[in-house]
């Protein structure tokens, strides 16, 4: 195929920074390998802990740094590095008002043939303000968590027309605060296979196998589980500017300590970018997630819609936006508590302004909304902020 498709979602949701906020911000493209940006902000918290009651709101002031190296280190290997630090006052906040966040990515994709490619993505977050807050956690608890993910791919092809590919991504999650730690600390192994065909120029039709385990550092005879997938599914990319990817199928899961379950699984993405500075990507995945209160819920079965706009109003402004809604079920355990129904929705805007080479200056709105069967799962928050940043 000449047209690159779609990612599938086994690695396109990954832990990004980014700038905190939901909407797609543009990042100005200085066409070098190492890249400083110097950034801060302010917005308003309407629930910083992200409480279903009780709702504390502070102003937080934002100082972000952040360094990037992306490189062609020979004819076969490109290499990329980024550090991005934050650092947020939260007036309001009680004991700790300063908190602390930091961000490490790195990639090598290496060409071993011209049918053949290396690729690995690696990831650690300490996380002090995390962006998104978990539902039904203790009123007003430190939600601080360490994160680390490695994503690693392996395609070649058997025949003109026949590929593969080996994929495996494992990810790890320890919070900071002990009650959560106990109930929440986790490793997640994600492993898959698949096998695809060059039926036209623009479209390959795909079969695939994964394999996903996950363990719990606690309580794990109640909490493990594994899962098995068997997926068909395509990539088609009609012209340059749009592509679109699906996966569809089963997932037979297997849980410790609760009944098995079997489900359907989905993944559809598409993109289309209608100019240089402009696009619009959507999507529905359908899968099975962890919960943030695995004592009363086994885990929840999402339906995730989204879409994701960048309009470049002028060459200067640009305008952004992010929706996403989860119509969701909480399983809940035997004898302990039962099915809940649950919707997230998760809304960002973004106005951008380039005033100069090297300025950026975005105007953000964030809000969370979360409808839950189970009363303390319920969450209402916006944000509102100015974030400005120089790029050299």
């Amino acid at each position: 195929m000449k047209k690159r498709c779609l990612i599938p979602l086994f690695f396109a949701l990954s832990l990004t920074p980014g700038w905190a906020v939901y909407a797609p911000i543009p990042e100005e493209e200085l066409g070098q390998a190492l890249t400083v940006k110097i950034g801060s902000g302010v917005y308003h918290d309407s629930n910083i802990f992200g409480g279903a009651t009780g709702e504390i709101s502070s102003m937080v002031y934002r100082l972000s740094p952040s360094l990037s190296y992306n490189s062609s280190v020979s004819p076969q290997t490109f290499m990329s590095a980024s550090y991005d630090f934050n650092y947020d006052h939260v007036v309001d906040r009680p004991l700790n008002k300063s908190l602390s966040s930091h961000f490490f990515k790195g990639r090598i994709a290496h060409s071993i043939s011209p049918r053949s490619e290396i690729d690995v993505n690696v990831s650690y977050s300490m996380v002090q303000n995390p962006e998104s807050l978990l539902a039904g956690v203790p009123l007003n608890t430190d939600q601080s968590f360490d994160s680390s993910q490695v994503d690693f791919s392996y395609s070649g092809t058997l025949s003109q027309r026949m590929g593969f590919t080996f994929k495996g991504r494992n990810s790890t999650f320890g919070y900071d605060l002990a009650n959560l730690s106990t109930q929440l600390d986790r490793n997640e192994f994600l492993f898959g296979v698949s096998a695809d065909y060059a039926y036209a120029e623009t479209t390959k039709l795909l079969g695939e196998y994964r394999y996903q385990n996950v363990a719990y550092v606690t309580g794990g005879a109640l909490k493990d589980k594994d899962s098995n997938y068997l997926l068909a599914g395509f990539d088609h990319a009609p012209n340059e500017k749009t592509l679109i990817s699906m996966r569809a199928g089963m997932e037979m899961r297997s849980r410790s300590g609760a009944p098995d379950d079997d489900a359907p699984y989905a993944e559809i993405t598409g993109s289309y970018r209608y100019t240089e500075n402009s696009f619009v990507s959507a999507g529905y995945v359908r899968t099975i997630e962890e919960n943030s209160n695995v004592d009363l819920y086994t885990d929840v079965e999402v339906n995730r819609f989204f879409i994701n706009v960048q309009h470049a109003i002028t060459a200067q402004v640009f305008g952004s936006m992010l929706y996403n809604i989860e119509p969701s079920v909480l399983k809940g355990r035997a004898t302990i508590a039962p099915d809940q129904d649950e919707v997230t929705q998760r809304v960002g805007f973004a106005l951008t302004y380039r005033p100069a080479r090297h300025w950026t200056v975005a105007g953000t709105i964030d809000l969370d909304i979360t409808e839950s069967d189970d009363a303390n799962r319920d969450l209402k928050r916006d944000r509102v902020g100015v974030d400005v940043r120089y790029t050299f």
